[in-house]
């Protein structure tokens, strides 16, 4: 018969009493550690690292002891289990009676500790399929924000290390330096559950949307709010497969050719087909009056594999639950691909924004990158072009489209029309009669006219972390990679992983797929002009 605790010595060792009680174990191992350190620095004062690093662990250890004291102790109280019992009441499904048992779980410094604590199971449809998550809560490791038998700290640090070195063996290897003793698969496990558990969040967001029930905040209210959308690259495996045997090259004598591949060469079994993908990514920020990023605020960030339709879904989700909908005003900036202005009048009405100032801004940068599209059509010299593209930029930059557009097609060739000239002076064309090239009414109202920051996002973001020659994912982790990513690099990790806890003590889930809703006005084929 088990009863509420906890201990370090195994599932059946004794049961911690006490706080105080780990702090004097604690001292006893410091004590029989401490002759052994000082001999070793008298010995050779070079080795002060590694002693440095040696008493750093201790210390770890000591406070994971520590930990382990006040778990045991706050675990009987009855606090704790009216904390538990109202939980229960209010989980999103139905929960069946409670049962005790004893798991292992792993701290911050490394240390296991096995607790008994309180399991509730999902509660059985009685008559009928039951369609809802099979999913059951520890109630008791739910009270303190656990993950999967890894502590709240534990599972923060090892995920945002993930998330930042440039790959999971390296992480690993710099967890290990660090004195937190997990293999590399535990290090991955934690991370990619952490990056499911996030996606979970926001699908729920996303359905309490489509409800009408998720809360609004005030976050945005009464302020000028940028909303920046790009796309980035990355490489997503296929399923294995076996591998086709290919024939060595000969030359018209049958002679092996000199460069082929030697017959001593091993070749795998089984490969997979990898392809190009297009992550979304979008940042929401405050802006200043001048149309920078105001100091001391955090951007949110997010971004999907799953497709434009998706993105048009989380921005309207994170800008209905900061609170847009009491912004003084919204401006979408973006580079000129159809997929994104084709969404935007759709996020508008899903968010709420239809009473706030609402603007939308083609990057300027991108812009001017079609005026020397153009004017390279026409297949001028340099010396030619050049001063024609600044005198036009200028002209850009100024607002005056309509005559950027009338000069330039008044270059195209009578007998022999130049198609891609066509095409960028009708790109400028669409933008500017949808008001996104009015730069200099921009610029007067403190309106962002860049998308700097989305770019930057893409970089730090997706580029640093997932694309790379020799990277390749599987869809899954690199949508996972991708959530964890977007927390850490705008700062946004710590209130992350709270509202993280918050979800997984409320709301079962088994899953964070959905199945986004059309967005577009439009199809996107219908659209003549470039990207």
């Amino acid at each position: 018969m088990h009863t509420r605790g906890a201990t370090m010595d195994g599932p059946e060792g004794k049961q911690i009493e006490s706080a105080e009680e780990m702090i004097g174990r604690f001292l006893g191992e410091l004590n029989s550690q401490i002759p052994h350190w000082k001999q070793s620095l008298d010995q050779s004062p070079s080795q002060l690292e590694q002693i440095e690093r040696a008493v750093h662990q201790s210390f770890a250890r000591g406070a994971d002891m520590l930990v382990a004291g006040l778990l045991a102790i706050t675990m009987v109280s009855d606090q704790l289990q009216r904390a538990e019992q109202q939980t229960r009441k209010n989980y999103s499904r139905p929960l069946a009676k409670g049962r005790e048992r004893t798991i292992a779980v792993r701290l911050l410094g490394g240390m296991f500790l096995w607790v008994t604590t309180l399991y509730c199971p999902p509660k059985k449809k009685r008559f009928g399929r039951d369609d809802k998550p099979r999913v059951g809560i520890d109630l008791t490791l739910a009270q303190f924000g656990f993950g999967k038998a890894v502590s709240p700290a534990l599972q923060s640090q090892v995920a945002r290390k993930v998330a930042l070195c440039p790959s999971i063996s390296f992480a690993h290897q710099e967890l290990l330096r660090d004195g937190v003793q997990l293999d590399a698969k535990t290090v991955k496990r934690v991370t990619y559950q952490c990056g499911e558990g996030l996606l979970a969040l926001r699908t729920h967001r996303i359905e309490q949307m489509r409800q009408g029930k998720l809360p609004v905040g005030d976050e945005l209210a009464g302020k000028r709010v940028s909303v920046q959308i790009d796309g980035g690259r990355m490489k997503i495996r296929g399923p294995m497969r076996k591998k086709l045997k290919t024939s060595e090259k000969v030359d018209d004598d049958g002679l092996l050719i000199e460069d082929s591949p030697g017959r001593s060469r091993k070749v795998p079994k089984r490969t997979y087909q990898t392809d190009w993908r297009e992550p979304k990514l979008v940042t929401i920020f405050i802006h200043d009056e001048y149309g920078k990023m105001e100091k001391k605020t955090k951007a949110t960030i997010d971004g999907t594999l799953r497709g434009p339709d998706a993105i048009a879904e989380v921005i309207a989700m994170h800008l209905h639950r900061l609170g847009a909908a009491k912004a003084l005003s919204v401006t979408f900036v973006a580079d000129g691909a159809p997929w994104i202005w084709d969404r935007v009048s759709w996020i508008i009405k899903m968010a709420g924004l239809q009473n706030v100032e609402t603007v939308e801004v083609l990057d300027c940068c991108h812009a001017v990158h079609h005026i020397s599209l153009a004017l390279a059509a026409l297949g001028l010299s340099k010396e030619e072009r050049n001063p024609l593209y600044r005198q036009h930029r200028t002209l850009l930059r100024n607002g005056q489209w309509r005559r950027v557009v009338e000069e330039l097609s008044s270059l195209q060739r009578e007998d022999d029309p130049i198609d891609a000239l066509n095409t960028e002076t009708s790109y400028l064309r669409h933008h500017g009669e949808a008001g996104r090239l009015s730069y200099v009414s921009f610029r007067s109202r403190g309106l962002p006219c860049g998308s700097g920051a989305i770019e930057s996002g893409i970089r730090r973001v997706i580029n640093l972390r997932l694309k790379s020659n020799a990277m390749f994912w599987t869809a899954e982790n690199a949508e996972s990679m991708l959530q964890v990513r977007s927390q850490v690099i705008p700062d946004q990790w710590d209130k992350a992983m709270v509202e993280l806890a918050e979800f997984r003590r409320t709301v079962a889930y088994d899953g964070y797929q959905w199945t986004p809703v059309e967005t577009s006005c439009k199809s996107e084929n219908s659209h003549s002009t470039a990207t």
